[in-house]
C-alpha cells in the first residue's frame, strides 16, 4: 500500500528547503533536492490518477449492480472495461515511478569514446558517435561539456570524453557502454569495398563529493604543452594537464581548453569518474556471476551495436532489434533505441 500522505509530507518539506535563499550557494544540494521534488511530483500525479480511476470503477460497479436502469447499466459495463485497463496501466506506471524514486541515479555522466580497429575510418566513426551523443543531449535539453578531445589530421577522433548533465541522463545513457561497429564504404575507397571498423564507448557516472572522496596526496598533477593532430604544438604555453591517481596508476590528460585551470578541473572530473567506475566494477565482481542475460554495464569488449550504411540499418545485438534511417540516428535521433532498451529491461525485470 502506498503511503501517499508520507510522500506529500516529504514533498512539502522539500518545498520549504528549496525556498531557502542560501541553498543556491550549495549547488549540489540544490540540484539533488530539485531532482527529488520532480520525482515526488510524478509519483503523486500517477497515484492521484490511480485513486480517481479506482473510484470511478467502484461507481460503475454500483450502477451495474442496480437493476433500475438497464441502459445505464450497459454503458457502465462498457466503461468499466476501459477503466480496468487504465487501472492496470497506472498501477504499472506507479510501480516504475516508485522504483525510480528509491533508486539513487547520478545527475551527470561522462561518456568516453575511443577509436578501435580500422585505422582512420575507425577514428572518423568515433567522431560520428561523439557528435551523435552531443546532438542527442541537445535534444534532451542536457548540458554537455567536452572534457577531452584528441583529433586526427583528417578530422577523426582518437579519443574523447564528454560530460552530460541533466534529468534522466543516466537513465537514458546507461546502456551505451560497449563496442559499436560500423560497416560502410570509406570516402577514400576507390574499389567500393565495405570496411568494418569499431569504436568503444564507456559510460562513467560522475561521482558527487559525498559519493567519492579522494585524498589530494593521491593525485599527481602535472602541466604539459598541448598538442594538436599529428603531434604539432598548438599552444606553446603549458595549458594541458595530466592527472595520475597514484594508488592504481590511472592517468588522464585534458587539453581541450586554452585555460589551464579548466583543463585541470576537466581532468579531475574525468579521473574521479574512472576511479568510481573501477570501485563499482570491483563491487560487481563480488556479486552473483549470473548476469549474462542482462543489458547495460556492458564490457568494453562486448559488441553491442552495428551501424550498417549500405543497408541503412542499425542493429542492437543485445535485444536483437533493428532500425532504419542511419543519418537521422547519427543526427541525434536516439530516442527510439533508448526507449526500446528501457522497455526490454522492464519486461525482463533486469537489474544492473
Amino acid at each position: 500500500m502506498i503511503d501517499l500522505k508520507q510522500i506529500k509530507e516529504e514533498y512539502q518539506e522539500l518545498l520549504t528547503k528549496l525556498t531557502d535563499p542560501e541553498l543556491i550557494s550549495r549547488w549540489e544540494e540544490f540540484q539533488s533536492l530539485s531532482k527529488r521534488r520532480s520525482t515526488l511530483e510524478k509519483i503523486m500525479q500517477v497515484a492521484q490518477d490511480l485513486e480517481e480511476t479506482k473510484q470511478k470503477i467502484q461507481e460503475n460497479l454500483e450502477i451495474i449492480s442496480s437493476p433500475e436502469d438497464p441502459e445505464l447499466s450497459s454503458l457502465a459495463q462498457t466503461e468499466l472495461e476501459a477503466l480496468k485497463d487504465r487501472e492496470g496501466a497506472l498501477q504499472k506506471e506507479l510501480e516504475q515511478q516508485l522504483k525510480k524514486g528509491t533508486q539513487s541515479t547520478p545527475g551527470a555522466v561522462i561518456l568516453e569514446i575511443r577509436a578501435g580497429t580500422g585505422g582512420e575510418e575507425a577514428a572518423l566513426f568515433a567522431f560520428d558517435l561523439f557528435t551523435m551523443y552531443r546532438k542527442y543531449a541537445n535534444q534532451q535539453g542536457w548540458k554537455d561539456t567536452i572534457l577531452d578531445q584528441n583529433l586526427t589530421e583528417q578530422g577523426g577522433l582518437k579519443e574523447g570524453s564528454i560530460e552530460f548533465e541533466g534529468e534522466t541522463v543516466f537513465e537514458n545513457l546507461q546502456y551505451e557502454g560497449g563496442v559499436h561497429r560500423v560497416q560502410r564504404i570509406p570516402a577514400t575507397e576507390k574499389a567500393g569495398r565495405i570496411h568494418t571498423s569499431t569504436a568503444s564507448v564507456a559510460m562513467l557516472p560522475k561521482p558527487t563529493k559525498t559519493e567519492l572522496q579522494i585524498n589530494p596526496s593521491d593525485l599527481k598533477i602535472e602541466t604539459t604543452t598541448s598538442s594538436g593532430p599529428g603531434g604539432q604544438n598548438v599552444n606553446k604555453r603549458q595549458t594541458a594537464v595530466r592527472v595520475v591517481y597514484i594508488p592504481t596508476g590511472l592517468m588522464v590528460v585534458s587539453q581541450i581548453s586554452r585555460n589551464q585551470q579548466k583543463n585541470k578541473d576537466f581532468a579531475i572530473a574525468l579521473i574521479s569518474a574512472k576511479i568510481l567506475a573501477q570501485k563499482r566494477e570491483e563491487e560487481q565482481k563480488k556479486l552473483s556471476s549470473d548476469r549474462k542475460a542482462q543489458i547495460g554495464w556492458a564490457k568494453r569488449a562486448e559488441k553491442i551495436r552495428t551501424y550498417n550504411f549500405p543497408q541503412d540499418r542499425i542493429t542492437d545485438h543485445r535485444i536483437e532489434k533493428s532500425w532504419h534511417g542511419l543519418e537521422k540516428i547519427l543526427g541525434g535521433e536516439l530516442s527510439p533505441i533508448v526507449q526500446a532498451l528501457q522497455e526490454y529491461r522492464e519486461k525482463h525485470s533486469l537489474t544492473p
